[in-house]
């Protein structure tokens, strides 16, 4: 596939940390690979763009620059529920926008893959969420775990939800964003054994945010 879908088990748990470290890792099979955040909130202007952080991340960890028009099509100012963001300042989000950007960036590259926003199912409007837009692109889908408590039940309840779509789960991260976890391996086990999908690497915690480093030393692999 020359495009997957990057979910996540929750808000804050590094999905684009774990995207930035799959670039990377794309760039070291010699894959001209671009990431995309269709829909970011929370935002600053920088050198006369309004930029969000994530975005910019991904831009850095690219092959190449498309602009953040491909990129980010939707950059909404507050860091809120994008709904409720996109109420505020008066934005319909428009997936036929999405759409377009997306398809410019797959004639662009050999790999995009395009990061959702906060969990699986989170609202985009009041008909239409992250899971309808999923579900749209029908994208297969990389989970990335937050290896923290309670994050099983949240892989599993989350796994459930994107094989209800009728989308393919082509694989799972394990992010150690709580480096003081207890009981890490027994958790990590625990879900290689129940998620439907294989392990695509455990990215270990970085406290500088080196998603190269991090995607070197999990030896992390894009699903077959």
């Amino acid at each position: 596939m020359s495009a997957y879908f990057i979910a996540g088990t929750d808000t804050e748990i590094g999905k684009t940390f774990s995207t930035c470290a799959l670039l990377h890792a794309a760039r070291a099979r010699g894959l001209r690979a671009v990431g995309m955040k269709p829909i970011a909130a929370g935002a600053e202007m920088v050198n006369g763009e309004f930029l969000n952080e994530d975005a910019a991340r991904l831009r850095a960890a690219g092959s190449f620059d498309p602009g953040l028009a491909l990129l980010n099509p939707y950059c909404l100012a507050s860091p809120i529920a994008p709904h409720i963001a996109a109420a505020e300042e008066g934005v319909s989000i428009d997936p036929a926008k999405i759409d377009t950007a997306f398809q410019e960036l797959r004639a662009q590259a050999e790999l995009v893959l395009v990061e959702g926003v906060g969990g699986f199912r989170v609202p985009l409007g009041d008909d239409f969420d992250t899971a309808d837009w999923a579900q749209h692109l029908g994208l297969p889908v990389i989970l990335v775990v937050g290896m923290k408590l309670g994050c099983i039940s949240h892989a599993l309840l989350t796994a459930e939800a994107i094989q209800a779509r009728g989308l393919r789960l082509a694989g799972w991260i394990a992010n150690q964003v709580d480096p003081a976890m207890l009981r890490f391996e027994q958790n990590l086990e625990a879900l290689t054994r129940r998620l439907p999908a294989p392990l695509l690497g455990v990215l270990p915690f970085r406290a500088d945010h080196d998603a190269a480093a991090a995607a070197s030393a999990a030896g992390l692999k894009l699903p077959d």
